[in-house]
């Protein structure tokens, strides 16, 4: 890839998150209040001391007005954006380009999500299709359909691998149990898991992430100045984007066990960040669970273990909030919920609480204080046709 990076050239001075729920007492504006204001306050910095805003927002919102109007901004650029559901990702990966560039000296990058009193459900495919030309598979039975290949593939009993599904979200609830922002707080054994009712395939109701409305956001500035704000910045490591062209719908030889935009994308971060085993140099993960097979594959696609075995390190507890890598200890999409545009910004959100130690005991990864970078990935779409996002990001500078 022709992708450089700007590594240790923008770091993340503050960031704010609302709970992920159903907010049926909250508007779109209240949610973006409520973000942006925890940004101000967490960053140091005014409102009139943001000198651009970038705005995602898959489904609820038009225009950069949407949210200069809460806002109550004068005079200020608003660029809306959407990427699938790593809306919220793009919105951050353009503000810290822009001020990588110079053009501005603080940026805000915002993503929110208000959809719960809108009738979504979640298991459509979005835009609806209208002339019978456009996907009519809901996202669930896209994703069932990576299970049966897996198992398939690496000889392993669809019984057990249904299981091993069940081992991760029993996981994710069991962390954002602990979460006081995330939607579903209770945690799920691997027995209740199991006896939920189908929704596609092999997929139960709880292998899928729930529709949740929510906003979260971050304060951008250039490194170096990134201590006139914090004595405890995020670096950005690398920003890598990969958008499909949708082959894999075509292709009779693509079999669902794999995502290749998303080991082009990881690739190219690695690349931008000078990682080289991410299993060992990363302290935690925070990826895009939005079904249950979906951060089983992502596990060997991101490289954290070998090709067949991701199952096995799940059911021996690799990814465990006290594993050797914890991934998404805030509770992931399963947990957390997922309001599209916001999640990107969630995710980094956490990260920006690990690394920072600013999480209760009982949240904390066990290699918190031993390495300092995270990573956080985000796509959009569906296998064979999906966008994908990758952050790095660190403490430290290089």
């Amino acid at each position: 890839m022709a992708s450089h990076g700007i590594k240790d050239r923008v770091a993340i001075i503050g960031m704010g998150c609302t709970r992920f729920t159903e907010h049926w007492d909250k508007g779109l504006d209240d949610l973006l209040i409520q973000a942006s204001d925890d940004a101000y306050a967490s960053a140091g910095v005014a409102k009139p001391d943001v000198d651009a805003y970038w705005f995602g927002t898959a489904q609820s919102a038009m225009s950069g007005i949407a949210l200069a109007r809460p806002l109550k901004l004068e005079g200020k650029p608003v660029t809306r954006v959407e990427n699938y559901c790593a809306t919220g990702s793009e919105a951050l990966r353009q503000a810290a380009y822009a001020v990588a560039s110079g053009a501005y000296d603080i940026a805000m990058a915002i993503g929110a999500e208000k959809v719960k009193d809108s009738g979504m459900q979640g298991l459509n495919a979005f835009p609806v299709p209208n002339d019978g030309t456009s996907r009519t598979l809901t996202a669930a039975a896209m994703f069932s359909m990576v299970a049966p290949a897996y198992a398939q593939k690496y000889g392993v009993d669809r019984a057990e691998l249904k299981r091993v599904l069940a081992r991760i979200a029993s996981k994710n609830h069991k962390n954002g149990a602990k979460n006081p922002r995330a939607q579903f707080r209770k945690e799920m054994s691997v027995e209740q898991l199991l006896a939920m009712p189908a929704v596609a395939g092999d997929l139960s109701v709880f292998d899928c992430a729930g529709v949740a409305d929510g906003a979260a956001a971050a304060i951008v500035v250039r490194a170096e100045d990134a201590h006139k704000y914090t004595d405890k910045p995020l670096y950005i490591k690398a920003l890598s984007m990969v958008a499909g062209n949708g082959n894999g719908l075509m292709d009779p030889s693509y079999d669902y066990t794999t995502f290749p935009e998303i080991v082009a994308c990881a690739q190219d971060a690695y690349a931008q960040a000078g990682i080289t085993d991410p299993r060992t140099e990363l302290a935690m993960a925070e990826v895009h669970d939005c079904f249950t097979p979906t951060e089983l594959v992502l596990m060997e696609d991101l490289g954290f273990c070998e090709r067949g075995t991701a199952w096995k390190e799940i059911e021996a507890g690799a990814f465990d909030l006290d594993g050797d890598l914890p991934v998404n200890p805030d509770g992931g999409l399963k947990s957390f919920g997922h309001p599209t545009g916001a999640s990107g910004l969630r995710m980094m959100f956490e990260a920006f609480l690990q690394l920072r130690g600013e999480v209760p005991e009982e949240r904390r990864i066990s290699t918190y204080g031993q390495r300092n970078l995270a990573l956080t990935h985000n796509l959009g779409g569906y296998p064979g046709e999906m966008v994908s996002f990758i952050s790095i990001l660190g403490t430290q500078p290089d």
